[in-house]
């Protein structure tokens, strides 16, 4: 028990590492496909010595990480498995195990995702198949037990197995990271051509131990990258100077030339998101802020589309979608709909040289 805090700590400890964000982006998780390729050895319970029943293993394992705290995954593990006796007399033959896993990340869990995270630290749960095979050894071997302890299979042997395990991520970049798993697998007292005469149920189960180690590649897109723009308010120039008085006459005093303040803002938003996100919420609330304090003023409100994604349709009720939520929150916080023109260009017009800045609405209040 005490280990298992000691190891959490750990993990919250190592995932502080990080690298600042920058004040000019926001980067959100994009959920993905991942692949993990692994090799390590497996350790079959029975009653030799440890290093006699220890035989390589493999694993190969895609998966789907649905948010930054949970993953589902089909992996395919296996190669050998050994039984022995008390004498180191050992047999062997061979397993594939395909199973599916669900992963559960405890330090996204408990301390929230980052994207610059170099440890995570996954809980795995799951069920499957083991399929057995290449038993022959066994049935020499076994011949020396009482019947009332042989259970020789021959052909193909299929058991539902249970896991349970941990597994160890060292990021290297956000494509790839380092992978350790240790995972306990149970299942009937058929598997070792051996069976317990008794009654209890947890000393009936055979178990395998695998160690694991090798990579986890992250597939498509696994983050969003959102700028944030910083409202541009024009100051109200000072007014021009009052000419000198000329003494054989008084001139009229000039009128003071007033500009109106104007400010542009830009609501940035993720592919096929027309609502307002949660991060530009602020520059809403400084637009309208703007147009109380300035209620001369009017404002066209502007959707775009990136013409990366989607087709000229789709693109065009996107922006629309877009700009008509924006117009919607001025109105809702009191500004009059005669100051607000709407407006959509769709995928016609891209504003902004990089693809994914052109999710944008775009307002102009002067």
């Amino acid at each position: 028990m005490k280990f298992g805090k000691f190891l959490l700590a750990a993990a919250l400890m190592v995932s502080g590492l990080t690298a600042s964000a920058q004040e000019t982006e926001r980067v959100e998780f994009n959920h993905h496909w991942f692949l993990q390729l692994q090799g390590g050895a497996s350790y079959t319970l029975g009653e030799a010595d440890f290093n006699k029943l220890i035989s390589p293993a493999a694993q190969l394992a895609v998966g789907y990480q649905f948010t930054p705290v949970w993953a589902l995954r089909l992996a395919v593990n296996g190669w050998e498995s050994k039984g022995g006796f008390s004498d180191n007399t050992t047999y062997k033959w061979n397993y594939v195990t395909p199973a599916l896993d669900v992963k559960i990340n405890l330090v996204n869990a408990i301390g929230g995702w980052n994207p610059k995270r170099v440890f995570g630290l996954n809980i795995i749960a799951g069920v499957g198949a083991n399929i057995g095979f290449g038993n022959d050894d066994a049935a020499a071997a076994v011949a020396r037990l009482l019947p009332s302890q042989v259970d020789v299979w021959d052909g193909t042997s299929v058991l539902p197995v249970g896991r349970l395990g941990l597994d160890f991520d060292f990021r290297l970049s956000k494509r790839v990271s380092l992978n350790i798993e240790a995972m306990s697998n149970f299942l009937s007292d058929k598997y070792n051509s051996k069976k317990f005469d008794g009654d209890n149920f947890v000393k009936e189960l055979d178990w395998y131990f695998t160690a694991l180690a090798g990579v986890k590649i992250n597939l498509g897109k696994v983050e969003n990258v959102i700028p944030v723009a910083v409202p541009v308010v024009v100051e109200e120039p000072a007014p021009a100077p009052a000419p000198k008085p000329v003494v054989k006459e008084t001139p009229k005093p000039q009128p003071v030339v007033k500009k109106a303040p104007e400010m542009q803002t830009e609501i940035f938003y993720s592919i096929r998101q027309t609502v307002i996100p949660e991060g530009e919420q602020g520059k809403v609330t400084n637009l309208i802020n703007f147009l109380k304090a300035n209620p001369e003023t009017k404002v066209t409100v502007t959707g775009y589309a990136d013409a990366g994604t989607g087709n000229p349709r789709i693109n065009m009720k996107y922006s629309q979608g877009r700009a008509e939520n924006v117009a919607k929150a001025l109105k809702e916080a009191g500004i009059d709909a005669a100051r607000i023109t709407v407006d959509a260009k769709g995928d016609t017009v891209q504003p902004y040289s990089e693809n994914d800045k052109n999710r944008v609405t775009i307002a102009i209040a002067k």
